[in-house]
């Protein structure tokens, strides 16, 4: 079994906690490494590593930070397959999709690297004569990534790459329940040349080690993604030194389906957006809404779908859909849901209860939940799970109202043949992302940024990168 240790100023280092916390394969409830509980002690030793850092960091150019960056995704790529395993161990992510997390992650170093040369300031007019005002774009200083368990090193690298591309040094505090791989990748970087205290790594619990971070008068900015109440904790530290917060929360994603939408393609789209990961995505559509002139088609076609979706230990070598739950917490979470959904009159097309195929492990049924309205739980809250229900609607403008009826804000989508609908409906959505005619999933060059309870700030592309960043302006008088 594996037993790491806090990454603090280049080096591998024991916690000052004695604690350790398991990690466990979801699958098999197998303990897969101990990782260290974490202190503030560790949170102000790795903030004081990278405080110090920082000016020298900065005053490399941007093109020399970006040769690390790419150093990176080569390490990332020598390691790909290693590192998907140790991905797919550990959270239960079918071993495919694992992988192209890995790959895709690689790519995100290098594109953010490409920024080295885009970082941009203006030159104003001044209303004085023989003076000139210049806005240039500065790092904040050291920045702070506060990682989920679903996506956790894809998430590590958003808010990695774009923090070390624009100057900034950082420090990752992994999820608990999912840290191997990122602390993995400290062990595959520990040798690429990067200064000590550029980059760190410490483990723990939100509550000691995210809330020692976040409070510190040394952090410039705070990047979280994770539940809402997780965000309102964070803004809470953060409010005591006005510390900037960029924060992806939880969602709720409509989807909705025209009577003039391609339905195969609409029920491919919305199946595969809501069982990959196994649910546990949080832009990927949670509730549907259908136009009722085809309600009863699509539902036939969504339950033979489903029906076929293939749900496997996440190493099987029949290519599955979708795997275990993360763990037990998230197994039950699901489960209590469907249960009062049911209570409150929801009934059940396909599945609604845990799977019995398993000896081990925490496996839920693919759901698909009709008769539901939209004052239920299971419309209103995010399930996070392998659920979809599903509602009619009559026009447009009646789905487009349920489907902006939520205190969640990050993606939806629309099916239709219609330009005219579509574009009503991406004008009247109140969401970050609307997706048209595919699949709930974001593009790297694209911004992820959620309404609402859903966020602030966001990530990726040239908007995502300038929330590491801060203006600073002169004013410059000559003679």
């Amino acid at each position: 079994m594996k037993e790491f240790q806090q990454f603090i100023n280049g080096r591998f280092v024991k916690s000052s906690s004695s604690e350790m916390t398991e990690v466990l394969n979801p699958c098999t409830e197998e303990v897969l490494s101990l990782i260290p509980k974490g202190s503030v002690e560790d949170a102000n030793n790795a903030l004081e590593a990278a405080q110090t850092a920082q000016f020298a960091w900065k005053s490399l150019t941007a093109i020399e930070r970006a040769r690390y960056l790419h150093k990176m995704a080569n390490v990332i790529r020598e390691n790909r397959v290693f590192l998907a395993e140790t991905l797919a161990k550990e959270q239960a992510k079918v071993i495919g999709l694992a992988q192209v997390e890995i790959d895709v992650t690689a790519d995100y170093f290098d594109y953010n690297a490409g920024w080295a040369r885009r970082i941009e300031g203006e030159i104003i007019q001044s209303d004085r004569k023989k003076e000139h005002i210049f806005l240039h774009k500065a790092p904040i200083g050291v920045a702070v990534g506060i990682c989920p368990w679903n996506f956790p090193f894809f998430v590590a690298a958003r808010k990695i790459a774009p923090s070390l591309i624009t100057g900034n040094t950082c420090i990752i505090k992994p999820s608990c329940i999912a840290p191997n791989t990122i602390m993995e990748f400290a062990k595959l970087i520990e040798n690429i040349g990067l200064a000590p205290g550029v980059l760190n790594f410490v483990c723990g619990k939100g509550s000691i080690i995210g809330n020692a971070l976040t409070k510190s008068p040394i952090t410039g900015i705070v990047s979280l993604t994770g539940s809402v109440l997780a965000g309102q904790k964070i803004m809470e530290a953060a409010a005591e030194n006005i510390t900037k917060v960029s924060l992806e929360l939880g969602g709720k994603a409509p989807a909705i389906v025209c009577a003039d939408a391609n339905i195969d393609l609409a029920v491919n789209a919305v199946v595969s957006s809501r069982v990959i990961f196994s649910g546990q995505v949080c832009n990927c559509a949670e509730r549907v809404y259908v136009e009722d002139s085809i309600h009863d088609e699509f539902m036939d076609k969504v339950a033979k779908k489903m029906a076929e979706v293939k749900v496997e230990d996440a190493f099987s070598n029949n290519n599955p859909d979708m795997s275990s739950m993360v763990s037990k917490d998230q197994l039950d979470k699901v489960s209590e849901m469907v249960e009062y959904a049911k209570k409150e009159g929801a009934e059940v097309v396909l599945g609604g209860s845990r799977s019995t195929n398993f000896d081990r492990g925490y496996f839920y049924q693919p759901t698909l939940l009709t008769n539901v309205t939209q004052d239920m739980q299971i419309i209103k809250e995010e399930v996070f799970g392998p659920v979809l229900p599903v509602m009619k609607f009559g026009t447009l403008d009646e789905a487009i109202a349920l489907a902006n009826d939520c205190e969640y804000g990050l993606t939806s989508s629309i099916f239709s043949e219609n330009f005219n609908k579509v574009m009503h409906a991406c004008d009247q959505l109140e969401f970050g992302e609307t997706y048209v005619n595919r699949e709930h999933f974001e593009a790297i060059q694209g911004f992820h940024a959620g309404w609402k309870k859903s966020g602030l700030g966001g990530a990726d592309g040239k908007h995502g990168m300038e929330e590491y960043l801060q203006t600073k302006v002169i004013y410059a008088q000559y003679r």
